[in-house]
């Protein structure tokens, strides 16, 4: 189930973005309904109040159509709402969580505007992690020197493989520059292939380099038991955002 966050609505005017713009038309028209935004992180729940909003639902995964939202999330902007945000402490607290119910370890990744890892945050988040075990994820395959990226992560320490798919779309398709990356770990940190990972590829990309983990998702796609069915409404979003974009 999804939770709402209600919060407080302050009388004072903001320009924030299309929902503002919406909330000064209705000001002139002289219609006060409430307005209830969906966010699905802090930056949006403090710009959505800062706009004018009545109340946020504050849910995780907009594009599956809105699940619940994780504690470390509902715990800052319950907190933290009204004022300025790093989503770092977000994160942390999600990692203590999931440490405090004895996950065995934690995926993560973070990286700088200019494409290098952070690793001042990511130094913080895996100290908060300790002693679970650290995989730095798929921003590694968005880094602007995969070499580079993959020394500062070991320089790091205390984390314990990549996910990668060579910096491209696929594992196939990065397959030359994960053997790159295999021979220059050296064995400091294991480098796990995935994406795009398939039974039929499985002997090409192991016959490529020695592997010591492969990342699948394995799925399948099962029909729904319903019998009603109404093909022309999407509950999530219809289209994907860029990876350079992000919702505020």
């Amino acid at each position: 189930p999804m939770k709402s966050m209600h919060v407080p609505r302050e009388d004072k005017k903001y320009k924030f973005g299309p929902f503002a713009t919406i909330m000064i038309k209705l000001n002139m028209s002289r219609l006060t309904p409430k307005f209830e935004v969906c966010v699905d992180s802090v930056v949006s729940a403090i710009n959505a109040e800062k706009g004018g909003a009545s109340r946020v639902e504050l849910c995780d995964n907009l594009a599956e159509g809105g699940t619940t939202p994780s504690s470390g999330m509902i715990s800052m902007v319950l907190k933290r709402l009204k004022i300025p945000v790093m989503e770092i402490e977000v994160m942390c607290l999600d990692i203590q969580h999931a440490k405090n119910l004895g996950v065995h370890g934690v995926v993560l990744g973070i990286l700088m505007p200019d494409g290098c890892v952070d690793v001042e945050r990511v130094t913080k988040l895996v100290e908060v992690a300790s002693p679970m075990e650290v995989t730095f994820h798929r921003a590694f395959d968005m880094t602007n020197d995969p070499f580079k990226a993959l020394n500062d992560i070991i320089k790091i320490g205390s984390i314990q493989r990549i996910l990668t798919s060579g910096c491209d779309s696929t594992v196939l398709e990065g397959l030359e520059t994960i053997v790159e990356l295999v021979k220059h770990a050296q064995d400091r940190i294991i480098i796990m292939p995935g994406g795009g990972i398939r039974e039929s590829n499985l002997s090409r990309i192991f016959a490529a380099t020695y592997l010591q983990e492969i990342h699948v998702s394995a799925s399948t796609t099962i029909s729904s038991t319903m019998i009603h069915k109404t093909s022309n409404i999407h509950m999530g979003k219809a289209f994907y955002n860029s990876e350079y974009l992000i919702n505020a």
